[in-house]
């Protein structure tokens, strides 16, 4: 996994779970935002101290996790 720019995890922080950095704004929110349906900008009004490449780095965050091991997805 590359370096991350804006993420980052911090127990102090939101108990650990991945944050952009700065922010207590968790990565799984806005990924279950957007797969929720709403679209990035819709995102980025809700959270205006993130940008097009914060939901990127989420995206290539998600993949990667993905990646890690073989997943069974169930028919």
């Amino acid at each position: 996994m590359k370096k991350l720019r804006y993420i980052s995890s911090d127990k102090k922080i939101m108990g650990g779970k991945p944050c952009f950095r700065g922010t207590r704004i968790a990565v799984c929110t806005v990924l279950n935002a957007l797969s929720a349906g709403d679209s990035v900008d819709t995102v980025l009004k809700h959270y205006p101290d993130l940008t097009t490449s914060h939901i990127r780095e989420a995206w290539g965050l998600a993949a990667d996790l993905m990646d890690y091991e073989e997943k069974v997805i169930p028919a």
